[in-house]
């Protein structure tokens, strides 16, 4: 057991840099670079492809359906060294145990632990990402971008047949390996820059809006020319489940001095913003940021019920210690293209 729990702190540096795992992150449409599956990917290809058509998918328990056969043999096509492989087979059949109870595990890799999002992630390799790339170039009619980050797959497509036929020829292919899309989370919405203007012509509202990593993707459209623009939003969802996470910490943290507390929620704030600090996004980190000064001010009211503590005194308790909001990343382009020269 000491060598499957020290096997991935050995060998991921290994593995890590392999050829096929670059490219497992993600595959764009002709003329842009593969190996980028991130958001400023997928804002790239929707913004410079044709694509009036996305597929936004998700794979129905993923990580605790993976067949052990096949995840195998995906891992010997690149892993020679036998004495890994039988390391990687035991791991995979160490059982889960749960409240005193050992179970033996016969599909999935367990979630959390180190080696399992690489092993995934080789698996999708070979059972979807070259099978897309071919599909792709051999089938597809028009122009198609692919975003895969884990589990998570957002396509586009120029066409809907295209969009339609890949549908169903991928629930034949996941079938193959014991996978099946999430009938729920998986949906084909009309998008892109002429999708306001067709559905518009055909009575019908808005377009559907999609999540990925952690955003809400809308289509919008500059202020100065109104030409589209992708816009990205935090999911109101995940600011919600944030700022619930933060109260129940508040309150197992009232009793700290109000400078302790402002550097730790300093800290908070501050990464919240490292990562949704995007273009387009300010309103989200404005009403954020509100939102945290409330829930302070109402955990430094309860330390007492006579508290003096007013907003207009307590703002500026919080504009000394909480960031500003602002926007901190480039647009996706600009920085897309920094990695990635021509």
């Amino acid at each position: 057991m000491t060598a499957i729990k020290n096997l991935p702190a050995k060998n991921v540096e290994k593995t890590k840099g392999f050829k096929l795992l670059k490219r497992s992150f993600g595959i764009l449409g002709p003329g842009l670079i593969t190996g980028a599956a991130d958001d400023d990917a997928l804002w790239v290809g929707v913004m410079r492809r044709k694509v009036n058509w996305i597929l936004d998918a998700d794979i129905r328990s993923f990580f605790d359906e993976i067949r052990h056969d096949w995840l195998l043999k995906f891992v010997k096509h690149r892993i020679a060294d036998r004495r890994i492989l039988r390391l990687i087979g035991k791991w995979l059949r160490a059982g889960v145990s749960e409240e005193g109870q050992w179970s033996k595990t016969e599909r999935g890799t367990p979630q959390g632990s180190v080696i399992s999002p690489l092993l995934a992630n080789v698996y999708l390799h070979y059972a979807f990402d070259l099978w897309v790339q071919h599909w792709r170039q051999h089938r597809a009619t028009g122009e198609v971008i692919v975003v895969r980050y884990a589990d998570d797959a957002v396509l586009g497509f120029q066409h809907r047949a295209d969009a339609e036929q890949f549908l169903r020829d991928w629930k034949e292919r996941l079938s193959r390996f014991g996978l099946e899309l999430h009938p729920d989370k998986t949906r084909l919405i009309e998008f892109g820059r002429y999708a306001v203007a067709n559905r518009k012509e055909r009575g019908e509202g808005k377009p559907e809006t999609f999540n990925f990593l952690g955003f809400t993707h809308i289509c919008g459209q500059t202020w100065k020319t109104g030409k589209f623009l992708l816009l990205r939003k935090t999911i109101h969802q995940r600011l919600s489940a944030k700022l619930r996470a933060l109260k129940e910490e508040l309150r197992r943290r009232k009793h700290l001095s109000v400078a302790e507390l402002g550097k730790w929620l300093r800290s908070v704030v501050q990464g919240y913003f490292n990562y949704h600090a995007v273009p387009g996004n300010l309103a989200s980190l404005r009403s954020f940021r509100l939102q945290v000064i409330r829930r302070w001010m109402r955990a430094l009211r309860r330390r007492s019920q006579k508290s003096r503590m007013t907003w207009p005194r307590f703002v500026a308790i919080a504009a000394r210690w909480l960031p500003q909001p602002s926007i901190l990343h480039p647009y996706p382009n600009l920085r897309f293209d920094a990695k990635h020269p021509r």
